[in-house]
């Protein structure tokens, strides 16, 4: 008998495309989507998944995750936002949502072998360790968003485009007229829709509140602003404030209400320490070098891991900009790239 294989569609081109492939491949192919009254576009998602699934020819389903989507990813959101933390929702829905509600829903109450999702990933059986590694696309790194998944996920799930291009994905869509052939790519925070920013969202849902801009290096008081939620760790634009050189956000304090600025070089740490780090596999060095990432865009650079107990230290070769509190720190294999686990930063 074939493997019976949820594909959690999105009506996006990426998800048609596996449930597409996968089913070329001969897996019991059927398409679920979740849905939720906390994204505006959430009745056009399901639209456009039902009519890839009928085009595709495999079954489908829905999912209702309204609660939890608001509770495990809205909410979180929120609540980092007003505790000063630089909040990555994705990586919360990919946890709570896609490898959570959607995850047991596909084995427990539709008996499906496994799940398979558009990701870029790579996943390697290796010798009944399931490591995640980079796909074929050099420009979709979408490990930092999976270092959440557990050895139980990540060997009951199939990512089909590991091997594939962006553009030869959109080549396959074209080729098979897919319904998603000319979607847009997706955008990062699904329930903030364009016109709404942001910035707009959190000033929705907070009092604008009196802070201080601060002198980081000096702590002279050097203007004011409506409330830290405003700014991020790093941000250059937006700050209004005169001075000789530009100036960046360095700092946040929830407590006061207190935005710190100073200088680009006020930006630079050499370290940095998370607590409860979620290993892909079981490590059995505490002390090693690895690539780091402190931000999905970013490079990955080289740094010494130091584990302690409860507590992971990061020294860095050389120093790197705006570590932010909340943002994912994500751990890479320094000869091959694979993922060796993660944590949000203290």
């Amino acid at each position: 008998m074939n493997k019976k294989v949820a594909v959690a569609l999105s009506g996006g081109v990426d998800s048609s495309v596996t449930a597409l492939l996968l089913k070329q491949q001969g897996y019991d192919v059927c398409g679920v989507t979740f849905t939720n009254n906390c994204t505006p576009d959430s009745a056009e998602i399901l639209a456009n998944a039902k009519s890839v699934a009928e085009k595709i020819g495999i079954p489908f389903y829905s999912l209702d995750v309204s609660e939890k989507f608001n509770e495990y990813v809205v909410k979180y959101f929120e609540n980092s936002y007003i505790q000063g933390e630089t909040p990555n929702p994705c990586i919360m829905c990919n946890k709570h949502i896609k490898w959570g509600a959607l995850f047991d829903y596909a084995i427990e109450d539709l008996k499906c072998d496994c799940i398979a999702t558009g990701h870029y990933a790579h996943i390697k059986d290796c010798q009944g360790m399931y490591k995640l590694y980079p796909a074929s696309d050099e420009h979709k790194d979408q490990l930092y968003f999976l270092f959440l998944l557990n050895q139980k996920q990540l060997s009951r799930t199939l990512f089909p485009l590991a091997k594939y291009k962006k553009s030869e994905i959109r080549e396959i869509a074209e080729k098979n007229n897919l319904p998603s052939k000319s979607s847009k790519e997706s955008q990062d925070i699904c329930f903030i829709k364009y016109p709404m920013t942001t910035k707009k969202y959190l000033n929705n849902l907070f009092t604008p509140r009196k802070g201080k801009f601060i002198e980081e290096s000096s702590g002279k008081v050097l203007g004011s602003h409506e409330g830290f939620w405003q700014y991020t760790i790093g941000q250059r634009k937006g700050i209004g404030l005169a001075a000789p050189e530009a100036l960046y956000v360095c700092g946040i304090n929830a407590d006061t209400n207190a935005v710190y600025v100073g200088y680009k070089d006020r930006l630079y740490s050499n370290n940095l320490t998370v607590k409860n780090m979620n290993w892909s596999y079981p490590q059995s060095n505490t002390s090693f070098e690895a690539l780091i990432k402190i931000r999905y865009n970013m490079p990955a650079v080289l740094a010494r891991v130091e584990q302690q107990a409860d507590l992971t230290e990061i020294k860095f070769l050389n120093p790197v900009s705006a570590i932010a509190k909340g943002q994912a720190c994500v751990l890479y294999d320094i000869k091959d790239g694979h993922l060796l686990g993660g944590a949000f930063i203290d």
